[in-house]
């Protein structure tokens, strides 16, 4: 059974930072693309940014782009999201997603195994 947890959301002020983590276990990621969503109230799942199996080649959407950071640790199956400069808008639920090819795409049906979410609350 694929299973996928995240840690590190938690509250922080406008303008500092957050490092998200997602565990991976059940199977061997090897081959496998993952990212990160995340899904505010009353909004739909969005793509935030994901890495591609071997950790070489990234895809942010245009609010992530120059402040968060998406890397990978293949040893440990895990994978982390690095947020710098944080806005208010940017509160949601993070998930973190994992898909049984290597290629990044960014729409949420591409991904069939989904971790339970972590909130990420940034204050004004």
């Amino acid at each position: 059974q694929v299973q996928l947890v995240e840690s590190g959301g938690g509250l922080v002020q406008a303008g500092g930072s957050l490092t998200l983590s997602c565990a991976a276990s059940g199977r061997t990621f090897s081959g496998h693309a993952m990212g990160w969503f995340r899904q505010a109230p009353g909004k739909e799942r969005e793509f935030v940014a994901g890495v591609t199996w071997n950790g070489g080649n990234t895809l942010y959407a245009d609010s992530a782009k120059g402040r968060f950071t998406i890397s990978r640790d293949k040893a440990k199956n895990s994978v982390a999201l690095q947020m710098n400069s944080l806005k208010p808008e940017a509160t949601a639920v993070y998930y973190c997603a994992a898909r049984a090819y290597g290629i990044v795409l960014p729409t949420t049906r591409s991904y069939p195994y989904w971790g339970q979410g972590t909130q990420v609350t940034v204050s004004s």
